[in-house]
Protein backbone atom coordinates (compact mmCIF):
# COMPACT_ATOMS: atom_id res chain seq x y z
CA UNK A 1 0.00 0.00 0.00
CA UNK A 2 3.08 1.97 0.66
CA UNK A 3 3.80 1.99 -2.65
CA UNK A 4 0.85 3.67 -4.33
CA UNK A 5 1.57 6.75 -1.71
CA UNK A 6 2.52 9.24 -4.33
CA UNK A 7 5.13 11.68 -2.34
CA UNK A 8 5.61 15.45 -3.91
CA UNK A 9 9.00 16.94 -3.75
CA UNK A 10 8.96 20.40 -2.51
CA UNK A 11 10.38 23.23 -4.22
CA UNK A 12 12.96 24.96 -2.38
CA UNK A 13 11.25 28.52 -0.80
CA UNK A 14 13.14 31.32 -2.70
CA UNK A 15 15.38 33.80 0.36
CA UNK A 16 13.16 37.34 0.67
CA UNK A 17 14.44 40.11 -1.22
CA UNK A 18 15.95 42.79 1.23
CA UNK A 19 13.41 45.49 1.38
CA UNK A 20 14.87 47.86 -0.50
CA UNK A 21 14.58 45.65 -3.65
CA UNK A 22 11.17 44.38 -3.46
CA UNK A 23 8.88 46.63 -6.09
CA UNK A 24 5.62 47.11 -4.06
CA UNK A 25 6.99 48.56 -0.57
CA UNK A 26 9.28 50.96 -3.03
CA UNK A 27 6.46 52.49 -5.33
CA UNK A 28 4.28 53.12 -2.69
CA UNK A 29 7.95 55.29 -0.93
CA UNK A 30 8.03 56.66 -4.73
CA UNK A 31 4.43 58.02 -4.91
CA UNK A 32 4.29 59.18 -1.35
CA UNK A 33 7.85 61.27 -2.14
CA UNK A 34 6.18 62.37 -5.85
CA UNK A 35 2.80 63.39 -3.35
CA UNK A 36 4.86 65.30 -1.14
CA UNK A 37 6.76 67.17 -3.80
CA UNK A 38 3.51 68.50 -4.63
CA UNK A 39 2.48 69.56 -1.38
CA UNK A 40 5.05 71.55 -1.15
CA UNK A 41 5.55 73.03 -4.02
CA UNK A 42 1.76 74.79 -3.48
CA UNK A 43 2.07 75.67 0.12
CA UNK A 44 2.53 79.31 1.17
CA UNK A 45 4.18 79.45 4.42
CA UNK A 46 7.92 78.29 4.05
CA UNK A 47 10.15 78.90 1.30
CA UNK A 48 12.57 76.33 2.20
CA UNK A 49 9.97 73.86 1.48
CA UNK A 50 9.48 75.69 -2.05
CA UNK A 51 12.93 75.53 -2.81
CA UNK A 52 13.25 71.97 -2.62
CA UNK A 53 9.83 71.19 -3.99
CA UNK A 54 11.65 70.35 -7.44
CA UNK A 55 14.19 68.26 -5.98
CA UNK A 56 11.94 65.84 -4.26
CA UNK A 57 9.21 65.66 -7.57
CA UNK A 58 12.32 64.77 -9.69
CA UNK A 59 13.70 61.88 -6.75
CA UNK A 60 10.59 60.78 -6.71
CA UNK A 61 9.89 60.56 -10.27
CA UNK A 62 12.86 58.91 -11.18
CA UNK A 63 12.53 56.32 -8.50
CA UNK A 64 9.26 55.17 -9.40
CA UNK A 65 10.42 54.99 -12.60
CA UNK A 66 13.51 52.77 -11.73
CA UNK A 67 12.14 50.59 -9.45
CA UNK A 68 8.92 49.86 -11.64
CA UNK A 69 11.68 47.84 -13.45
CA UNK A 70 12.15 45.31 -10.66
CA UNK A 71 10.19 41.60 -10.98
CA UNK A 72 7.41 41.40 -8.73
Amino acid sequence: MSHLIETRTRTPARPKRPFFLRRGPMEAIATVLIGLGFLMLFQPFLLVLYTYSLVTLLVGTVMFITVSKFPE
